[in-house]
C-alpha cells in the first residue's frame, strides 16, 4: 500500500501537513477523527467525556485498523499509538512522526479538552508529551523535526525524505 501515515501530538500539524503534502503527493487525504466523529455522530470530546478514555481507545482502534485505502495521506488523532493493532495497521505505508518541542506544543494548543485530546485526570500536557513521544518513536520510520520551520520547510523536509526512500528502494 503506498499510503502515508502522520503521527505526533495534537498541535503538530498532522492534519494541515497532511492536506498539502496529499496535494504535493496526489493522493488523497483522511483524517481518522473525522471517520471517528462520522460513525459515532458525536465530538470527540463528547466521546471521551460521555463514554470515558477507555471505551473511545477501542472506537479509536477499530476505526483505524478499518482503514482500506491506497495512494492517501492518514492523519490520525494522536492517541491513536495507544493502540496496538490500528497501528501495526497504518504501518503497512510509511509512517512519519512530526516532532516539535513541548514549548512549541503549548503556545501552539488552546484547550485541550476542548481538542478531543486524551488526558487522564490530572494530565498536564508536559506528562502527556513525556508519555507519548517514546511511542512516537517506536511507531516511525521517518521523524521530521519541525522545530522553527514554517509549513513549507517542513512540507520539503517531508517530500525530500519521501523522495530519497524511494530512489533506495
Amino acid at each position: 500500500m503506498n499510503n502515508v501515515t502522520l503521527i505526533g501530538m495534537p498541535g503538530s500539524g498532522k492534519s494541515t501537513i497532511g492536506v498539502i503534502l496529499a496535494k504535493a503527493l496526489r493522493y488523497e487525504f483522511l483524517d481518522s477523527d473525522l471517520l471517528i466523529q462520522k460513525q459515532e455522530k458525536r465530538k470527540l470530546s463528547e466521546i471521551i467525556e460521555q463514554d470515558g478514555p477507555e471505551k473511545f481507545k477501542e472506537i479509536e482502534n477499530q476505526v483505524n485498523a478499518d482503514i482500506h485505502v491506497t495512494d492517501t495521506v492518514i492523519a490520525p488523532g494522536g492517541s491513536v499509538i495507544y493502540c496496538d493493532e490500528a497501528m501495526e495497521h497504518l504501518s503497512i505505508g510509511k509512517v512519519i512522526y512530526l516532532k516539535l518541542s513541548l514549548e512549541s506544543l503549548s503556545k501552539r494548543l488552546g484547550n485541550l479538552k476542548g481538542r478531543g485530546v486524551l488526558l487522564k485526570d490530572g494530565q498536564s500536557l508536559k506528562d502527556l508529551y513525556e508519555e507519548r513521544v517514546p511511542l512516537y518513536e517506536k511507531y516511525a520510520d521517518i521523524t521530521i523535526d519541525e522545530e522553527g520551520k514554517d509549513l513549507d520547510e517542513s512540507l520539503r523536509a517531508i517530500l525530500e525524505i519521501i523522495h530519497i526512500k524511494e530512489q533506495g528502494k
